[in-house]
């Protein structure tokens, strides 16, 4: 039997394809080919999943990178990364740069930013009519997490569209264009990194920047451009897909929407219960093997490639009861949306502020807000490595 390719089609933007409940009934890990027609296995289960989340002999190098499995022509997560000798010490040191950035003391300031863009936002969506029709993902889903990464990575207020483009351009699974668009970030990149040498602010490029000098061997210019591009995809399109995804699933739920409304302290849970059942599509994170693994009766061989999609793993029904139900509760804050282990991601409390900054003001702006149109009538952002909608049709 051939391994069937990713990704796999879906009859709602609510829900993961069928394809993947099938093979989860079949196996923990399931060979596939990935979209560039690569071999893969696919963890299918929760409990397999985070035993290969915290394995130290799974990471994103490749003993031998030019045979390595490919997921796409992506620009950015699309093959192996670093170098296989020395990507554990490369990693504790980009864990080191990266975790002033998101300190404690920043993220109380950006939690301040992100009240009143949200505010922002919906005021300019309703242009302040009692009724009416928006595209909620244009209004509010796209430019807050933007706006929010700009800050955090020092980078102009006015070039938000263009990054916003880039940002869209290296996620495209097919073509040319992530690479040429890869190549202008790296310019952008240096040339922002060029002013920071000189007038520094507080932002993640001058701790970049100013790190150079501690680490003169490790910090290239390519690499500073590797850190800036991965956080952009990661900090601005997986966050966008959140917001509209958990908009969607609230208005898709009336009882859960009507309870946050009524009990606007709870936000904390439909944030995680969001990020549990984020389907909004892509295929998962990809890792390699830097020896023999063995999980369960099965053994994943060095140098094969993994695939880490959270969205399945997190309707386990081995991990989570009825774990198809969209039921925020205080059982999701085990979900695996931010991976497990060394490679938890280092944005994850970022992503929460930004979410409850979002969830905590919407339904209680807007509590007559509804769908403008039948999830299944919403269009899916194949194309891309993140997967999402096209746009998000509301009305109140």
């Amino acid at each position: 039997m051939d391994a069937p390719r990713l990704p796999f089609p879906r009859a709602s933007v609510l829900e993961i394809s069928p394809w993947y409940t099938g093979l989860a009934d079949r196996s923990a890990l399931v060979r596939v080919r990935t979209p560039a027609g690569d071999p893969a296995w696919l963890v299918t289960r929760y409990a397999e999943a985070k035993q290969l989340w915290a394995d130290p002999l799974l990471g994103r190098s490749h003993p031998s990178p030019e045979q390595a499995s490919r997921v796409s022509d992506a620009g950015v997560m699309a093959g192996p990364l670093n170098e296989f000798d020395t990507e554990q010490a490369h990693h504790a040191i980009f864990r080191r740069l990266l975790t002033p950035a998101f300190s404690a003391r920043r993220m109380n300031d950006l939690a301040t930013l992100i009240t009143t863009l949200v505010r922002e936002s919906i005021e300019e969506m309703t242009g302040g009519a009692e009724h009416g029709t928006a595209d909620l993902q244009r209004h509010v889903s796209m430019p807050l997490p933007v706006f929010v990464i700009c800050r955090l990575l020092g980078v102009p207020f006015a070039d938000r569209y263009y990054f916003k483009d880039l940002s869209a351009r290296l996620a495209t699974l097919a073509g040319e264009d992530p690479g040429i668009a890869y190549a202008e970030l790296r310019e952008y990149v240096g040339r922002i990194a060029e002013a920071k040498r000189t007038d520094p602010g507080e932002d993640l490029i001058s701790d970049l920047v100013a790190a150079q000098q501690e680490y003169p061997g490790y910090l290239t210019g390519e690499q500073l451009t590797g850190i800036v591009a991965g956080l952009l995809f990661a900090g601005h399109e997986t966050t966008l897909n959140a917001i509209s995804y958990g908009t969607l699933a609230l208005l898709s739920n009336p009882a859960a929407k009507q309870r946050l409304i009524a009990h606007p302290e709870t936000v904390d849970e439909v944030v995680e219960e969001i990020l549990r059942l984020n389907a909004s599509g892509g295929i998962g994170i990809l890792r390699y093997a830097h020896a023999d693994i063995e999980v369960g009766e099965q053994l994943i061989r060095r140098g094969e490639a993994v695939i880490l999609y959270s969205a399945l793993v997190d309707r386990d029904p081995r991990a989570y009861p009825d774990a198809e139900r969209f039921a925020p509760s205080k059982r999701a804050s085990t979900h695996l949306g931010f991976g497990h282990g060394g490679y938890f991601c280092i944005g994850a409390s970022l992503a929460r502020l930004e979410l409850r900054g979002v969830f905590g003001q919407l339904f209680r702006r807007l509590p007559t807000l509804t769908l403008a149109a039948a999830p299944e009538e919403l269009t899916p952002r194949d194309e891309r490595l993140t997967g999402g909608i096209e746009r998000l049709p509301v009305s109140w």
